[in-house]
């Protein structure tokens, strides 16, 4: 077996909605129905039980070693706690060669556990031990290390929830939410809008004290201290017992409570010391409570107890808290619901305190505290009170979080209990906490859990608001570049900032922020992350689509403009027009329940993914009378197609007419892909409610030049010879150039043309043979980049597609395609066609403007005078020079 290309889906793709891995398999011929190997599976069980029986997606299809590897790749990740579900084995036309495809929810993990299924399907082949057990303590550990903690997790499980797209930014916490303009971003339990300075002044304890105290909210008594004797001094003067902690901290580190002996200060002092400067306040008697505020509300409320042990008059303190930290929920992280307990130097104090050491044997039913904080990072446990808290109590910790200026504050409070007003009972607010652990509040010890996911979110995105902007998402085989171009126009004209993707850039408002081709998911997504995007218009291609999927999870309009298999098959196990539609509808497949599909319904593969779309569909096409259009038109539903010199858009008793001779990209209803381009664009800007005004500005005002839409259908007047550049690169959008140009009179025409090497033969020879029953004459020219093909051989395929030309009589070959432009220019005269198939666009047009341009006339020269005595003289001879002007241009 030999595993090749693998790679990450990280979006949805052609296999499925989930992210996954994906491999190319090659087996050997033994390795190709493993029934004759039935050792093989006896094996692979007793390595690994959980992997269950072997099973194809087919049942036609033998079980080979690729499905065997796909499956314990699956299983391991399930075995390690992923929750994963998903995988999928497929031959392609290659024998004994697999694709494989598993889900992953961590690509560390899942390309982790690929490597170990590999190593366990060898190791059941060759007879060989594999440690299992070690595999999933491996991938469980990593998946600990890499995935979300459970603060961050639970907002973004509650943003998904609300439909909300996510994109982690860092291997930490660090999450955008929503798209565009509607971006937010999180970081653990902080949000974006949480100012910097809120954040500083809660990490000052001090200074919190002194705004809370100064607020009238109730707090303890205390100051910073520089030395251990200068805070004894401090203890000794608010009171003894005292807790000692690090005067900027977080999570309980270095925090000690209820002190009340020297010897046990000195040690919470070096404690506290080893995270900065020290600070010592009176205790407050009574429990640990935190209390979870968002916003303007108290979401949650937790009493909080020490990590504690109870004795059986057996077992030694260290003993019983070894058992207790066997308890499944209590991990080394902040990823369980509960932190194991530590015995460490606070520890050992707090057992002096009590008598005892690690190794004392406690008597039954003895109650062992271990610390005095009851923070859940050091093994404290967390009981749910928040249907039990005060008004009161609740106020003075919204009023904390206020006054310190945090959206989402843990405040910490001590108290009897929380069932009477803070003043009532001498307690306090004891610490205010910016991006608080949500952990004790979504799975406490004891209690019912609290969704404090959904109240970040609501606060973030009040009003249910799901932080989704327009997404245009276009495919097809032609016309898809100047479809994404025509569409973003359109949403412009409606005043909204638009980011754009195709095939020539990455444009942002109006700005190309990229260059090259940027039709993959990549550009996708960093238009979708640009804060100035109020709409994404986003060319979709094959290669991003198979390399690693889709850039966003749903989009608002999927548009398909066509589908010829000239342009893509033969690659990357593509063959068959079929393959191709499967791949092109993913788009479909993932426009939003709310959204729409925008197919055309003159071409049987793309009229053929309605079905397969979760939103509407709107049809388009030439021909009002076409069955698809006229049936989807006939039970109410949208339709786009040209009638009597207009774009009809139809639905039901609505009709909206756009006067084709107003839409300049299509030379008044002459250039049929043309035609068909505008009537995809409008049919989205319908679907995303583009005012009709602004749909009709917008198609008045695109412009079918090298700005507008380079390499696209772009004319030229040359000596009065028309010249027309375009990209077309495959049969279909030859026959398309050619239809469009025979509506367009000549006395003599002419092609210059080269082939992509990346092509099939077939699909190379198909081109000329096109252009052969209409052009007179053909300048072949080999392009920059061969793509894999020998000198000369992209030459000869074109050369065979001329063989038998009903029209052409004179074919030239050129090496360079700026000496072939060059040399079909010299040879137009006025009345002649020429059309240029352009391989390097930028540079290609560039050139022909500026041959263009030396071709012009040159204006009349303007004799200079001199320097008028008076203006009332220049004036006077400006008048005169402009009449011997007109004079001289008038007929």
């Amino acid at each position: 077996m030999e595993v090749s290309r693998i790679r990450a889906l990280r979006g949805p793709n052609l296999w499925s909605r989930h992210t996954a891995i994906e491999a190319v398999v090659r087996c050997t011929e033994a390795e190709r129905d493993l029934s004759a190997t039935p050792a093989f599976e006896k094996r692979l069980r007793e390595l690994f039980p959980a992997v269950g029986g072997l099973h194809s997606n087919k049942p036609s299809v033998p079980i080979s070693m690729a499905h065997a590897l796909e499956l314990v790749a699956l299983a391991l990740q399930a075995q390690a706690g992923c929750p994963v579900t998903f995988s999928r084995t497929t031959p392609t036309e290659e024998p004994g060669v697999y694709q494989v495809a598993v889900q992953y929810t961590e690509e560390d993990v899942g390309r982790q556990a690929f490597e170990h299924a590999q190593g366990l399907c060898r190791a059941a082949a060759d007879g060989a031990t594999y440690d299992v057990a070690a595999a999933v303590a491996a991938l469980a550990e990593l998946d600990e290390d890499v995935r979300l903690g459970p603060s961050t997790g639970a907002i973004v499980e509650a943003a998904l929830a609300r439909g909300i797209p996510i994109r982690r930014l860092t291997q930490g916490s660090l999450v955008q939410f929503g798209w565009g303009s509607l971006q937010r971003r999180i970081q653990a339990a902080e949000v974006d809008g949480t100012s910097a300075i809120s954040e500083s002044i809660a990490q000052d304890k001090d200074l919190t004290k002194k705004l809370l105290h100064s607020a009238g909210v109730p707090v303890p008594r205390g100051r910073p201290v520089d030395s251990k004797d200068d805070g004894w001094a401090a203890a000794q003067d608010v009171g003894l017992p005292v807790v000692v902690k690090p005067q900027d901290g977080n999570q309980g580190k270095g925090v000690t409570v209820g002190i009340s002996e020297r010897c046990h200060f000195d040690i919470a002092y070096d404690a506290a010391a080893k995270y900065g400067g020290v600070m010592v306040e009176k205790y407050l008697p009574g429990h640990d409570f935190r209390l979870l505020v968002v916003g303007d509300k108290l979401i949650a409320a937790a009493r909080r107890d020490p990590p504690l042990v109870i004795g059986d008059g057996k077992h030694t303190v260290r003993e019983l808290v070894t058992e207790v930290n066997l308890d499944p929920r209590r991990g080394e992280g902040h990823g369980t619901s509960l932190t194991k307990i530590r015995i460490d130097t606070i520890a050992e104090a707090r057992l002096a305190a009590q008598d005892l050491t690690p190794d004392s044997v406690p008597a039954k039913g003895q109650r062992v505290v271990l610390r005095n904080n009851a923070n859940l990072s050091t093994g404290g446990t967390a009981t749910d009170v928040t249907d039990s808290v005060h008004p009161d109590v609740a106020a003075r910790a919204i009023e904390a979080a206020q006054t310190v200026g945090l959206d989402i504050c843990g405040v910490d409070v001590v108290c009897e209990t929380v069932i009477r007003p803070l003043e009532e009972q001498g307690g306090g607010i004891v610490e205010v906490n910016a991006a608080p652990g949500l952990r004790m509040h979504i799975s406490p010890s004891f209690g019912k859990g609290r969704d404090v996911g959904k109240a970040v979110i609501d606060h973030m995105y009040p009003g249910g608001g799901n932080g989704r902007i327009p997404v245009i998402a276009v495919t097809g085989t032609n016309g898809k570049t100047t479809t994404v171009r025509l569409a973003a126009h359109l949403l412009k004209a409606q005043g909204l900032r638009v980011g754009m993707t195709n095939t020539d850039g990455v444009y942002v408002n109006g700005r190309q922020t990229d260059s090259g081709d940027c039709s993959g998911p990549r550009s996708a997504r960093n238009v979708l992350m640009h804060p100035d995007v109020d709409a994404a218009v986003l060319e979709t291609a094959r290669g991003g689509l198979l390399r690693e999927g889709l850039a966003f999870d749903q989009c608002e309009v999927a548009i398909v403009t066509n589908m010829g298999g000239g342009d893509h098959l033969g690659l990357n196990y593509i063959t068959t027009l079929e393959d191709l539609s499967v791949l092109k509808r993913v788009i479909v497949l993932n426009v939003a329940p709310t959204g729409t599909a925008v197919l055309n319904a003159a071409d049987p593969a793309v009229a053929a993914m309605a079905p397969h779309c979760p939103g509407r569909v709107t049809f388009f096409a030439q021909d009002g009378e076409h069955p698809v259009i006229a049936t989807h038109r006939a039970q109410g539903k949208r339709v786009v197609f040209v009638q009597r010199g207009h774009i009809v858009c139809a639905e039901a008793g609505f009709e909206k007419r756009l006067p084709l001779s107003q839409v300049p990209l299509t030379r008044g209803g002459q250039i049929g892909f043309q035609v068909e381009n505008v009537m995809a664009s409008v049919g989205a800007a319908w679907a995303v409610g583009v005012p009709w005004d602004a749909i009709q500005r917008g198609l008045t005002s695109f412009i079918s030049d090298v700005h507008g839409v380079p390499g696209r259908f772009n004319v030229f007047d040359y000596r009065g010879a028309t010249v027309i550049a375009d990209y077309g690169h495959n049969p279909d959008a030859i026959a398309a150039l050619v239809a469009a140009t025979e509506a367009m009179p000549a006395q003599r025409r002419s092609v210059v043309i080269s082939g992509a090497g990346d092509r099939r033969d077939e699909d190379i020879r198909a081109q000329t043979q096109i252009l052969g029953a209409s052009f007179d004459e053909v300048l072949l020219y080999q392009d920059a980049c061969q793509r894999g093909r020998a000198d000369g051989e992209v030459l000869g395929l074109l050369r065979d597609g001329l063989k038998g030309a009903r029209r052409t009589r004179h074919v030239q070959e050129i090496h360079g395609e700026f000496i072939a432009i060059d040399t079909a220019l010299e040879s137009l005269d006025k009345g002649d066609l020429c059309l240029i198939l352009i391989d390097q666009v930028d540079e290609a047009l560039a050139h022909i403007q500026q041959r263009v341009a030396a071709a012009r006339p040159a204006a009349p020269a303007r004799r200079t005078r001199k320097k008028a005595a008076s203006p009332r003289g220049a004036r006077a001879r400006d008048t005169q020079e402009a009449g011997k002007a007109g004079a001289a241009l008038a007929p």
